[in-house]
């Protein structure tokens, strides 16, 4: 048996030509036109997918102008809330500064009253009958 050899050229015999046909001018009917009709479903098709792709499209941007406009007003937002804390914060400050004792005492002594000596001080116990 003898091996075969794939990567050589295969001897094949070419094709004979097909005969050509000759064309008898009396014998072919006249070429009819061709009609607009046929045509017609294909551009209606067209038509549809163009008008289907340009709602996709209008309907893309309008999702990502939905959400620009939500990212606006959520930074406004936050602005606001950073704003409001700082206000927060100056209040507390504000609060714990009327609070403090030594603006109370500044405010006794403008009032003439003055601080109890510990000698004088006693404590009286509610417990005992």
């Amino acid at each position: 048996m003898a091996a075969a050899d794939w990567f050589a050229e295969a001897a094949l015999p070419e094709p004979a030509p097909a005969p050509r046909r000759r064309r008898d001018p009396k014998a072919a009917p006249a070429a009819q036109p061709r009609r607009r009709q046929a045509t017609r479903p294909r551009v209606r098709g067209h038509i549809a997918w163009m008008v289907a792709f340009a709602i996709l499209l209008v309907g893309v941007v309008a999702v990502n102008v939905a959400v620009l406009r939500a990212n606006v007003s959520m930074h406004k937002l936050d602005q606001e809330r950073a704003q409001l804390q700082a206000q927060n914060q100056a209040l507390a400050s504000e609060l714990s500064a009327a609070a403090s004792a030594p603006r109370i005492e500044a405010a006794a002594n403008r009032l003439g009253l003055v601080q109890a000596q510990s000698a004088d001080t006693s404590y009286l116990d509610l417990a005992r009958p």
